[in-house]
């Protein structure tokens, strides 16, 4: 009798599932996780789909699948997901599986936790240890043995001693959960009117369930993430899963609080940093219907919810959400994906949302719950620019005589300044004064980036560092370096000349050591212990600074030079939201904007508060030149050891384009970026109407052109969000 087949997809570089025989005995379903041999080794994988009619000549050949896992089977909503992931974003599909099982090896039955109490009569020889871990334990309670012992100050043995004696006993604890239910009606919100309204919306929205795609649309600090709690609140009472997207886990810190402050309890976390033991629970929780909420990164995304009933996205406009390695994805659009398989209401929030979403909710698309007006009372922060070619700062310096005014007439009145420079390090270029020699990594085609802090020239492609040398490689002269523009370590040092006395606190990724450390400096912040914060844009992401009145931003103009068709996009909603930081509490926010062209489309409108008008210029200029979200792009990035090679089969790959009216091949060109880690790369650019199959075409022509050999690689990405 001709044994049953699963086609079972397994989490590795591959976009086709494999067959596998299935032993008597064994009852498997679509979904089901299963272990099969890959090779020489074992590897979970999933079943997809039944094998009706597999290929009779190769059924001797095939292998057994070695067994079912008792975990929750993955439901139709995630395999339906995944499929379409990987055929959007041409992604294999075992790669976007893995995605969806990064639980880890530590899935399974719990570690018993054991605890130990008091139980009997004392001990009949007592000894000044064994009297102490009495009086430990003499409140009643149950304890962990490493507690007592380190409370106590005794060793193992007296702990021991006393249990075999019967003075203590050992209890079985509970399994700890991975959150505590949170309760809907824990805290009433003091809304607004306008805050009111749009609660009272979004509840409305989710309890009418089946999907839909609402955007919040509020100023910085009119209380967005409370009002979206309205909808927590309401899936939570339905006993319905949400997920919350976040695009830097350093916003969970403060957000935590205000979710334990609203609900009782904190929610769930999924991220990086999590343990692999806290992984793998939190993962079968999640499987399991065991955590009501989850707060995650965007790979939180794929994670196998029993009864998924709602999606989040907080700062929906954040670059942070494209996946630049592995499957290049980004996790809003995515998101919205999601929502509409699982038929669930999606929510986006921002107060500087992306063109795409303002070009959805003003075509009608996305249903916009506005909110005009900061919660309280408090006005928006007033901007004005500082034209740096007519009143700069002196030769040297980076801080503007009339932003330095500012922020000491504001340390005076006991408030606290924010000097913005999205540029980490200490001077972006370190050059010979002598012969002009630039230091440069040896393995990108990049400038070496001087980090005082840590002594080293380091490279922000590849991560090579080096200390700087005694002398010149190219001219031999000694102490000749000098830094050339400023980063926020030199803006440190002249801060600290400028306001002597001052507490100042730099925040840049790099100077990052922990999630925890990072915490604790945004409370510190948070709680007045620093006069003066300078820092990239790791400062402007939704964070509430009671006591920040004025933000000064130094290089206003950094981001619009690029050559990218969205910087003028991103740099106003980086500034935008950084200067948001202003004025949330208490006093009126002041923010200065240090910039060489005050006549910008991108400063006017910050200047004049017309975030309207910005973004009418931008929509009609993105739909005149076909860019999203008018128009499709996608990047094809090929690289190589050796220059000529990338070239060369960059160019194999231009000629085999199928030939259509509607697509424009642009390119191949080397990138602006040429050389990152010792490989040379050449790009491609597509660029299609909105309609058309951009995918399909791209599958075309990837399936009838040359296959890279050698070192030659290539990277495919829909809908790109960086052009280096």
């Amino acid at each position: 009798m001709t044994k049953r087949v699963v086609d079972v997809l397994v989490p590795v570089a591959l976009d086709r599932a494999y067959s596998y025989r299935v032993p008597d005995g064994l009852d498997l379903n679509p979904g089901d996780l299963v272990t099969v041999p890959l090779g020489s080794r074992a590897v979970t994988g999933a079943v997809w789909a039944e094998n009706a009619s597999p290929n009779s000549r190769l059924h001797n050949r095939m292998k057994d699948v070695a067994g079912k896992l008792d975990i929750p089977p993955l439901k139709g909503e995630i395999r339906k997901f995944i499929d379409w992931v990987a055929d959007y974003t041409l992604s294999p599909r075992g790669m976007v599986l893995r995605m969806a099982l990064r639980m880890g090896e530590h899935l399974g039955p719990e570690r018993e936790r054991v605890g130990v109490r008091l139980a009997g009569p004392p001990p009949a020889r007592m000894t000044p240890a064994r009297a102490r871990a009495l009086q430990f334990f003499a409140d009643g309670l149950t304890h962990s043995k490493s507690n007592a012992i380190k409370e106590a100050g005794v060793s193992t043995g007296v702990i021991d001693g006393l249990i075999d004696e019967g003075t203590l006993e050992t209890v079985v604890l509970p399994t700890e959960p991975v959150a505590s239910p949170p309760d809907p009606d824990f805290l009433a919100p003091d809304f607004t009117p306008a805050q009111r309204a749009a609660a009272d919306a979004i509840r409305e929205t989710v309890a009418r369930g089946g999907y839909s795609a609402t955007l919040i649309d509020g100023v910085t600090g009119s209380g967005k993430t409370e009002v979206y709690f309205e909808a927590v609140a309401e899936n939570i009472r339905r006993k319905r899963q949400t997920l919350i997207l976040m695009p830097e886990i350093a916003l969970t810190a403060q957000f935590r609080d205000r979710f334990a402050a609203r609900f009782g309890v904190p929610p769930a976390e999924w991220h990086s940093q999590l343990t692999p033991r806290r992984r793998a629970r939190t993962w079968g929780a999640v499987a399991a219907n065991q955590v009501p909420v989850i707060v995650g990164a965007r790979s939180a995304l794929f994670l196998p919810y029993a009864d998924l009933g709602l999606i989040l996205v907080d700062e929906e406009h954040d670059p942070a959400y494209k996946q630049e390695d592995g499957a290049h994805y980004h996790a809003r659009d995515m998101a919205v994906v999601r929502a509409n398989v699982a038929q669930i209401p999606i929510v986006l929030a921002s107060a500087t949302p992306s063109v795409e979403t303002e070009v959805n909710a003003r075509r009608g698309r996305y249903k916009r719950l506005h909110l005009p007006e900061r919660f309280g009372g408090q006005h928006q922060p007033s901007i004005e620019a500082i034209d740096m070619t007519r009143e700069g700062p002196p030769r040297g310096r980076f801080i503007a005589p009339r932003l330095a005014e500012a922020v000491k007439i504001a340390l005076s009145r006991g408030e606290q300044a924010l000097l913005f420079l999205n540029r980490r390090g200490y001077a972006p270029l370190t050059l010979c004064r002598a012969c002009g020699f630039r230091m440069h990594c040896p393995d990108c085609d990049a400038w070496l980036v001087d980090h005082r802090f840590r002594r080293q020239l380091v490279c922000h492609h590849c991560g090579f560092s080096t200390p700087q040398p005694k002398e010149c490689p190219k001219c031999h002269a000694t102490d000749s370096f000098m830094p050339v523009g400023p980063g926020v370590e030199r803006l440190e040092q002249e801060a600290a000349e400028l306001f002597p006395g001052s507490r100042i606190l730099v925040l840049s990724s790099d100077l990052v050591e922990s999630v925890e450390r990072l915490r604790q400096e945004l409370d510190d912040i948070a709680q007045g212990r620093f006069d003066i914060v300078i820092g990239t844009q790791l400062v402007a992401k939704g964070h509430h600074f009671p006591k920040l009145n004025l933000v000064g931003v130094v290089d206003a103009d950094l981001g619009l030079g690029n050559g990218d068709p969205r910087a003028a996009e991103r740099t106003f909603q980086l500034l935008h939201q950084v200067v948001g930081r202003a004025g949330r509490e208490a006093g009126q926010g002041h923010g200065f904007l240090q910039t060489h062209q005050p006549e910008h489309p991108v400063m006017r409108a910050l200047i004049v508060g017309d975030r309207d008008a910005f973004y009418s210029s931008e929509i009609a200029l993105r739909e005149a030149t076909g860019y999203p979200p008018f128009g499709r792009l996608a990047s094809m990035v090929v690289t190589a050891g050796d220059r000529h090679a990338a070239e060369g089969y960059a160019r194999q790959l231009a000629s085999a384009a199928p030939h259509d009216e509607a697509v424009r091949v642009l390119g191949p060109a080397e990138a602006p970026v040429a050389v990152v880690r010792g490989r040379h790369r050449f790009r491609l650019l597509v660029k299609s109407p909105r309609a058309f199959d951009l995918s399909g075409y791209l599958r075309q022509w990837l399936a009838q052109a040359p296959k890279p050999r050698g070192s030659v690689k290539l990277q495919v990405d829909v809908d790109p969000q960086s052009f280096f």
